[in-house]
């Protein structure tokens, strides 16, 4: 099975090296088929030089600019139009990602037969490093009425850090999402589909270089979009978007349990 890490950057020529590298280094040593395809969205810095000296030395990395307007959602939705591996990840460029764990996510699917493979940040055995107060009580209570109003166990949607097989990627379209609210979109659209998904511990690390791109300001009516969205999607489409039957049973023979869950 062949990775793709698609990662989304606008002005990151402070971390987006490093991040790359570590990112290479990591699967090169675990043997694992891979891409490593960076959206430059729009950056007006040495970002794309950068990614141009990336790709000539390291055969698997490769870049595009985002030709459509910029915007994180729009970046990411450009490169999974683009990736050619039979799984696709999401990364973010200013390495609060850890390679390591795109290492278990992989091994995860792999063993488990999974559709898609998610993230908490927020369990015993995750860590969190220098997580910004008022971002984390926004975050736990934007989780926490998810959970409420999905069903879900799974306390962390929001994050981005996520694997998900092709076909969910193709089941999912078409995305609507143009800023960071696609962190949402993606895996809700997937649990209301029908796609069978696990979660483990991820750790996640503050950025030290640029600046977050995230503004909380502006997200909040476009989060709320999305999750009214998906769960009218979850009330009243009477399951017209599932998955078949067939798809489903094919999926349990492998041993898949919708909505397996791992604490």
């Amino acid at each position: 099975m062949k990775l793709s890490v698609v990662i989304p950057g606008h002005n990151e020529e402070g971390c987006i090296e490093n991040t790359v590298v570590k990112l290479y280094e990591t699967l090169e040593k675990e043997s694992i088929d891979h891409e490593i395809l960076v959206i430059n969205d729009h950056s007006t810095d040495q970002t794309e030089e950068i990614l141009r000296r990336l790709s000539e030395k390291h055969p698997s990395v490769r870049y595009e600019n985002n030709t459509t307007e910029p915007g994180f959602g729009l970046a990411v939705r450009y490169g999974l139009d683009r990736f050619t591996g039979d799984a696709v990840a999401v990364y973010m460029a200013d390495a609060s990602d850890r390679p390591e764990d795109l290492v278990r996510y992989f091994r995860t699917m792999e063993k488990s037969k999974v559709d898609c493979v998610f993230g908490t940040r927020f369990s015993r055995k995750s860590k969190t490093y220098d997580y910004p107060i008022l971002k984390l009580i926004l975050n736990r209570v934007v989780n926490f009425g998810i959970q409420i109003l999905f069903g879900l166990r799974y306390n962390d949607t929001t994050n981005a850090f996520k694997l998900y097989r092709r076909e969910v990627i193709e089941g999912t379209r078409p995305h609507l999402s143009h800023h960071f609210n696609l962190t949402v979109e993606l895996p809700l659209k997937a649990i209301v589909r029908g796609y069978t998904f696990t979660y483990i511990p991820n750790d996640w690390i503050n950025r030290t270089t640029g600046e977050s791109k995230l503004k909380i300001k502006e997200m909040g009516s476009r989060y709320l979009f999305i999750i009214i969205y998906c769960l009218l999607e979850k009330w009243l489409s009477r399951g017209d978007y599932r998955q078949k039957s067939i798809e489903a049973s094919t999926n349990n023979s492998l041993g898949a349990k919708p909505h397996a869950e791992h604490p």
